[in-house]
């Protein structure tokens, strides 16, 4: 997740499990239950590191359901297809971990991301399982440095729950009651716990746009600023901020991951691209160049066999008594145009030698830098090649997978404003 420019930022992204399968997939995943994976930057040997701030005590669906039994949380008014897991990562590029030690300074830091994680939830009741992941290498840098370098994150699956209170009904016998509370309990709800908010001045005011409605943040955003401000609290002063708009709030640490090699294998694509043209642009020049080159040796034809030859010269006049050559006025007249036209014809023959000269030097330059540029795109194509593999041997799904996250990242570049998108409501 590297970022290369030189400024460490933290990222909280939100994550919901619609369904028990997705629920599991993720168990296996932060747990380790398998024993191989096919994200090959986890590296199973050094899966002894990870460290459980809170370790599960069953599946989450099994603590779950223990909880609504213990009368932790409610479902009450819930609808079977509403969102009841989520899953949050907290996470800072690598080099801020290998710049200031590594494995022991991402167990402090990641140590108070937990308590963050904690009063974001509402609870540690609520936690199901947090767990540091330190097995996760991070190639890019570990082949710029030379040495293993580890992607330090964490994992927090938790239950989204807001405090509801429950008041008497109309029905109730003593009508004295009705309208207060009769209960208070901690609902599940996804859409409530994340609610955008309303975006408020510096003298707490709400911001209002220019038709007079009020301006609201949206909930990641809410998330990336709660987790930044405590980190800078806990004295983490030099980290920054994930970006605002970008689409590192929103995906998962494997989701960003691929979007961070996809980009990557984009750039590579790019250069090859880059150099394809060059190579094109190369090769029309140096047709361009035999074309002329032709063009000249057939003027160069035409001039000759426009010239007078010489068993032409020699047949005109006649030889008098005297020795001397006699002309027509026609002959002469003729003969005149032909010396002119050969003194011309000679000049330019001589002019257009010179160019062809010139131009079969240029062929040899333009030659000498297509085998330079070709010899360069083969040397590129070979090194892009391991990644070109990779995405034929790989699975439909994580092709189609991949496609989504780069248009994606396409759609957050475009130099458009962003559109707001309206929270999932419970059904």
């Amino acid at each position: 997740m590297a970022r290369n420019d030189g400024i460490d930022r933290t990222f909280a992204r939100n994550q919901d499990l619609p369904t028990l399968d997705d629920v599991a997939k993720v168990q296996e995943h932060n747990e380790r239950e398998k024993d191989s994976y096919s994200n090959q930057d986890i590296d199973t040997t050094q899966t002894y590191r990870n460290i459980h701030f809170k370790a599960p005590t069953d599946s989450y669906a099994a603590m779950f359901d223990q909880m609504i039994a213990d009368g932790i949380i409610s479902t009450r008014g819930l609808k079977a297809d509403a969102v009841k897991y989520g899953e949050l990562i907290f996470d800072v590029n690598s080099a801020y971990f290998h710049n200031h030690g590594g494995y022991e300074y991402a167990k402090q830091f990641y140590t108070d991301a937990y308590k963050a994680a904690v009063e974001i939830v509402g609870g540690e009741q609520y936690i199901l399982s947090a767990v540091m992941h330190a097995d996760e290498c991070n190639r890019a840098m570990s082949e710029a440095l030379g040495q293993d370098v580890y992607h330090y994150h964490l994992h927090v699956v938790y239950v989204p729950v807001v405090e509801k209170q429950i008041l008497w009904s109309k029905r109730c016998k003593d009508q004295s009651l009705v309208g207060t509370v009769k209960e208070t309990i901690m609902q599940v709800s996804r859409s409530k716990k994340w609610e955008s908010k309303v975006a408020l001045d510096e003298q707490g005011n709400p911001l209002l746009t220019s038709k007079g409605k009020k301006v609201l943040r949206t909930s990641y955003s809410v998330l990336q600023d709660d987790f930044f401000n405590y980190m800078r609290d806990a004295g983490y002063t030099d980290v920054e901020r994930g970006e605002r708009g970008s689409t590192e709030e929103h995906l998962t640490v494997t989701q960003f991951k691929v979007a961070q090699e996809q980009q990557r294998l984009e750039d590579v694509t790019v250069q090859i691209a880059q150099t394809e043209q060059i190579l094109n642009n190369t090769q029309a020049a140096i047709e361009k160049t035999e074309r002329e080159l032709q063009s000249l040796q057939e003027q160069a034809i035409e001039q000759r066999s426009a010239a007078l030859t010489v068993q032409e010269i020699r047949s005109m006049g006649k030889k008098t008594i005297t020795g001397n050559i006699t002309l027509t006025p026609s002959e002469c007249s003729t003969l005149k145009d032909y010396a002119v036209n050969g003194i011309l014809a000679k000049a330019e023959n001589s002019r257009l030698n010179e160019k062809l000269q010139s131009m079969q030097k240029s062929a040899a330059i333009w030659k000498q830098r297509y085998d330079a540029l070709y010899n360069a795109y083969q040397e590129l194509k070979k090194e892009v090649q391991p990644y070109l593999d990779a995405i034929k041997l790989a699975p439909e799904k994580v092709r189609a997978f991949w496609e989504a996250i780069l248009t994606r990242t396409r759609q957050v570049r475009q130099p458009t404003n962003p559109i707001r998108r309206k929270q999932d409501m419970e059904r």
